[in-house]
C-alpha cells in the first residue's frame, strides 16, 4: 500500500482541540485503515474544514440535500497518467462536530472531528450507512480506527 497524501484546508479553530498536524496525522492513519480493508490505495486526499453554512452549500451541491451535516465525501477517478486508487475531498463541519461532542458522555470535540474524518475515509473506500446494520458496521470500525490512533 502506498501512503496517502493528505491536506488540510481552512481554519482550525483552538476549540477543536486538536494541531493541525495530529488532525493531518490521524486522516493519514484513517485512510491508510480504509484502504487495508478495501484493498484499493488511497493516493490523495483534501480534508476541507468548513463551518454550517459551508457545510450546507456543499451538502447540497455535492448530495442534493439541504441543511449542514458533518461531512460530505466527494471522490474522484484517477485522470491519466495518475495510478488507479482513491482521489477525494473530505468536508467536514467543524461547528457540528463542536455541537454534537458534548451530547456523548466523556467525548471532546477533538474525539468528534477525528469521528467525522474517519466515517469520511470509511466512505471513500465504498462503505455504506444507508442501512442500519451497516451504518453499526462503519461506527464500529470508525471507533476502533479512532482508539488506535489515539493509543499510537
Amino acid at each position: 500500500m502506498v501512503k496517502c497524501m493528505v491536506t488540510i484546508e481552512g481554519a482550525l479553530p483552538r476549540e477543536s482541540g486538536l494541531e493541525r498536524r495530529e488532525l493531518k496525522a490521524a486522516a493519514e492513519f484513517f485512510a491508510a485503515e480504509s484502504a487495508r480493508r478495501s484493498r484499493t490505495d488511497f493516493r490523495a486526499v483534501a480534508v476541507i474544514l468548513q463551518d454550517d453554512a459551508f457545510s450546507a452549500q456543499t451538502h447540497a451541491a455535492i448530495n442534493g440535500v439541504e441543511g449542514p451535516t458533518d461531512v460530505t465525501t466527494q471522490r474522484y477517478e484517477a485522470i491519466p497518467p495518475e495510478p488507479d486508487g482513491v482521489y477525494g475531498e473530505l468536508y467536514v463541519n467543524i461547528q457540528a462536530a463542536q455541537r454534537n461532542a458534548p451530547r456523548r458522555r466523556g467525548w471532546s470535540a477533538a474525539k468528534e472531528l477525528l469521528l467525522y474524518v474517519a466515517h469520511g475515509m470509511d466512505h471513500l473506500s465504498g462503505a455504506d450507512d444507508s442501512a442500519p446494520q451497516d451504518r453499526r458496521r462503519m461506527r464500529r470500525r470508525e471507533l476502533s480506527w479512532i482508539k488506535a490512533w489515539l493509543e499510537a
